[in-house]
C-alpha cells in the first residue's frame, strides 16, 4: 500500500482524534492497576482494542453518512463524497477494523471478549441517532464513556465507583462539544430532517445546555477524586481541565460560530492533561 493510500485512511478516520478517547482509556487502566497489577502487554492491547474500535466506529460513521456529507458544504471533501474512497471500500475497513477488535478484546480476558460486540453496537448506533433522535450529542457521549470503563476492565479492575464516575464525567465532556460542533450545522440539519440537540433547542438554549454539561463534568471528576483518594495533585489537576472548558466555551456564543473549530480542537489537550495529571496524582500518592 503507498503512502498517499495510507494517509487517505488515516484522514478517513480522523486517526489524530484518537487523543479524546485514548487518554481515559488509559485513565481507566491506570486506576484499576492500583489494586490489580498491569502489565506493558496490557497496556499494549488496550491502545489497540481502542484504535480498532475508534477506526469501526469512525469508519461507520463516515460510511452511513455519505450522502449527507455529499450535500453539507462543510463535509463534502470528505473521502467518500468526493471519490478518494468507494462505499465498498470503506465497508470492507469496518469490517476488517471491527473483527480486529473482537479478536483484540479477546486477547485481553474473557469479559471483554464478550462485551466486544456490546461496545461495537453502542459505537455505531451513535451514527444512525440523528436519524431517529433529537439526543443525538447524548449518544456519543455514551460511546466515548465506553472507552474509561472498557480500560477499567481490560486491566482487571471490576467493582467500584471509579470507572463509572469517570465514564460519566467522559460522556458528559464529549456530549457537550459535541453539542458545540452541531451548532455550526443546524441549518443543514434542519433542512434534511436531521436531529440534534441544536435542532430541538436552539443555537442559545444549546450552548447552555453544553455548558451544563461541562459543569457537571468537572463535578464527575472533582467527586471522584473523592472516591478515589486521588490527592490534592489530582483535584489541581481537574481545575486546570476546568478552565481549559472554561476557555473552550469562551470561543463560541449564540451570535459567533466562527470560532466552532478552534473550540472542538481544545478537546485534545483536555483528554491528555487528566491523563497526565491522573498519572501524576497516583505515582505522588
Amino acid at each position: 500500500m503507498s503512502l498517499s493510500r495510507i494517509t487517505t485512511y488515516f484522514s478517513f478516520v480522523r486517526f489524530s482524534h484518537s487523543v479524546f478517547a485514548l487518554p481515559f482509556a488509559l485513565t481507566g487502566a491506570l486506576l484499576a492497576a492500583r489494586t490489580t497489577p498491569v502489565t506493558w502487554a496490557q497496556v499494549g492491547w488496550i491502545v489497540a482494542a481502542m484504535v480498532a474500535a475508534r477506526s469501526s466506529a469512525m469508519g461507520f460513521n463516515r460510511l452511513v453518512d455519505a450522502r449527507f456529507d455529499a450535500l453539507n458544504p462543510r463535509t463534502a471533501n470528505r473521502e467518500i463524497p468526493r471519490g478518494a474512497m468507494s462505499a465498498r471500500e470503506a465497508t470492507v475497513f469496518v469490517g476488517v477494523s471491527s473483527a480486529l477488535f473482537v479478536f483484540i478484546a479477546a486477547q485481553i480476558n474473557w469479559l471483554c471478549a464478550v462485551l466486544s460486540p456490546v461496545a461495537l453496537a453502542i459505537v455505531f448506533w451513535y451514527s444512525l441517532a440523528k436519524r431517529f433522535t433529537n439526543y443525538t450529542q447524548a449518544f456519543l457521549g455514551l460511546a466515548m464513556a465506553v472507552a474509561p470503563v472498557g480500560g477499567w476492565l481490560a486491566a482487571g479492575g471490576r467493582g467500584g465507583w471509579e470507572p463509572w464516575l469517570l465514564g460519566l464525567a467522559i460522556g458528559l465532556w464529549v456530549g457537550g462539544f459535541d453539542v458545540l460542533y452541531a451548532c455550526q450545522d443546524l441549518e443543514f440539519d434542519r433542512a434534511h430532517g436531521l436531529r440534534s440537540i441544536p435542532v430541538r433547542f436552539g443555537v442559545a438554549r444549546a450552548l447552555l445546555i453544553s455548558r451544563a454539561m461541562h459543569v457537571a463534568t468537572i463535578v464527575c471528576m472533582a467527586a471522584l477524586g473523592v472516591v478515589a483518594d486521588l490527592g490534592p495533585v489530582y483535584q489541581a489537576g481537574v481545575g486546570l481541565v476546568a478552565l481549559l472548558l472554561a476557555y473552550e466555551q469562551s470561543l463560541v456564543s449564540a451570535t459567533d460560530l466562527s470560532q466552532v473549530k478552534k473550540a472542538f480542537d481544545m478537546n485534545g489537550y483536555v483528554g491528555i492533561v487528566y491523563f497526565l495529571v491522573t498519572a501524576l496524582a497516583l505515582y505522588v500518592g
